[in-house]
């Protein structure tokens, strides 16, 4: 009976230690393609879905990205694209770009979706080559903030979070604008 207890004693405190360390996993790499934060973001070119014109992530050089894997059949990823199409709408004009990559293996459900959500920003189609490239998408929704120079600035495991995120995106894209600002002071 002391050994049983012993036991579970010993698999209770495992099980507080691997809780415990949760919230810092994310920050560890997945693999050893997994891009380091401050390192140039993967490079990818796929077509948007419906219109099929080509999105390429170095296109997007000079503006802040948001690149957000999602999928249909994932409930949290599409109870967040409300917040995503309204920061796309709100802060374009200031330099933030966000871009879908759906995890779903046909168009046709992501095509419903889109018009359904009302998505304002484009959506492509991913695969597991482009998932390995960032590290391998293991949970959904999975997101990944680039800054204007295109280096991976931040990645988010499950759900934005609208303060904290949004205040970051604020950040980046202010930082953008003063870097202009003194360029063109500069040039003067």
């Amino acid at each position: 009976m002391d050994q049983e207890r012993e036991t579970e004693r010993r698999q209770l405190l495992q099980s507080l230690a691997v809780l415990a360390a949760a919230p810092y996993l994310w920050q560890m790499p997945l693999s050893a393609a997994t891009p380091r934060l401050l390192a140039q973001a993967p490079d990818f070119s796929r077509p948007a879905v419906g219109s099929h014109t080509p999105i390429h992530l170095a296109g997007f050089r000079g503006r802040v990205v948001l690149l957000n894997f999602w999928a249909t059949w994932c409930g949290p990823c599409l109870s967040e694209i409300p917040r995503l199409v309204n920061w796309q709408g709100q802060l374009q004009s200031r330099g933030l770009q966000v871009i879908g990559a759906s995890m779903d293996d046909a168009e046709s459900p992501v095509t419903t979706w889109i018009q359904r959500l009302r998505i304002n920003y484009p959506i492509v189609m991913s695969d597991p080559k482009l998932s390995l490239s960032y590290g391998g998408v293991l949970g959904l929704p999975m997101s990944f903030l680039i800054d204007r120079q295109g280096r991976l600035r931040r990645r988010v495991e499950g759900v934005l979070h609208a303060a904290t995120d949004l205040r970051e995106i604020e950040e980046l894209l202010s930082q953008g604008q003063r870097a202009a600002s003194s360029e063109l002071k500069n040039r003067a």
